[in-house]
């Protein structure tokens, strides 16, 4: 599928497919719930992606004979709908795909509160690149503004002026909490690595009666 709005909607809708099966109405609210906090979604771009997907395999459609006519939820043309939209294995291999996407698309405006809401099931270390880039992305943008505002603050009228103010203020409080989320994904892999580090010794250890080669010492004579 088709990168930067098309892949952010294929993202969203494997891998909320991916939690559980959704008849097409109940995917419709999901994603609006998802993806309305990020930006506007047009349930006009919906169909045609879960379109390309069952072309790609990546979902399937499945009658739901377990629900009856009443709880069939209702389409926009007004006929109770059953079909059912499921993850094929494909698709699952196609969303831990775009799980370990770390790079520019993962962190723009378009796409980062998306990879951000399928962080549970993002590896740590890709969260972590995610997080880092998104920062490094708004840092660029703060020096921007700033200097902007500072070469035209004296042209500016006070309202231009507030708004530009109240735009620096978002950022940088987004800047804060990446700073924070960050912190926390390092303590967190500092605190496995000194698990795993804790177990490997504790494998490596000599059993008590052990020599240093591992083997068990005869005891002596009296």
């Amino acid at each position: 599928m088709a990168s930067g709005r098309g892949g952010v909607l294929e993202l969203a809708v494997l891998g909320s497919l991916h939690e559980t099966p959704l008849h097409g109405y109940e995917l419709r609210k999901r994603l609006n719930s998802l993806l309305g906090m990020f930006r506007a979604f047009s349930y006009g771009s919906l169909y045609p992606c879960l379109r390309q997907l069952l072309t790609d395999g990546l979902i399937v459609e499945d009658d739901d004979s377990d629900t009856s006519t009443a709880e069939a939820p209702i389409t926009l043309t007004g006929r109770r709908s059953k079909i059912v939209y499921k993850l094929t294995a494909e698709g699952k291999e196609r969303l831990q795909e775009l799980l370990t996407q770390a790079g520019p698309s993962a962190w723009e405006d378009e796409s980062f509160g998306i990879h951000f809401a399928f962080f549970r099931h993002t590896e740590a270390e890709v969260r972590l690149r995610i997080l880092e880039g998104r920062r490094s992305r708004l840092e660029e943008r703060l020096d921007g503004v700033r200097t902007a505002l500072a070469r035209t603050r004296e042209r500016l009228d006070s309202y231009t002026l507030e708004l530009q103010r109240h735009g620096l203020e978002s950022v940088e409080r987004e800047v804060r909490w990446l700073n924070e989320l960050i912190a926390t994904e390092r303590r967190g892999s500092a605190m496995d690595e000194e698990r795993r580090s804790a177990q490997e010794g504790t494998s490596r250890a000599p059993a008590p009666g052990a020599d240093n080669t591992g083997r068990h010492s005869a005891p002596e004579d009296n």
